[in-house]
């Protein structure tokens, strides 16, 4: 059993989320030969900017909100 983490951004709907599920649960099932989608999980974790460094930069201060 897949499982598939995705760490980004907060903002996206539950919808745009099952949208992304999908495609990498495909892309995975390509690259790998096969496999069914049920068996895959794909774990979506939402984070704020702020919690988010690269570098010495904090990506609420790289990208902010507009």
């Amino acid at each position: 059993m897949p499982i598939i983490r995705v760490e980004m951004f907060k903002g996206r709907t539950a919808e745009q989320k099952k949208k992304i599920a999908r495609e990498l649960i495909d892309g995975f099932i390509r690259g790998a030969g096969g496999g069914k989608p049920e068996s895959f999980h794909v774990v979506f974790t939402d984070v704020e900017k702020q919690d988010w460094g690269t570098g010495y930069d904090m990506m609420n201060e790289k990208y902010p909100d507009k």
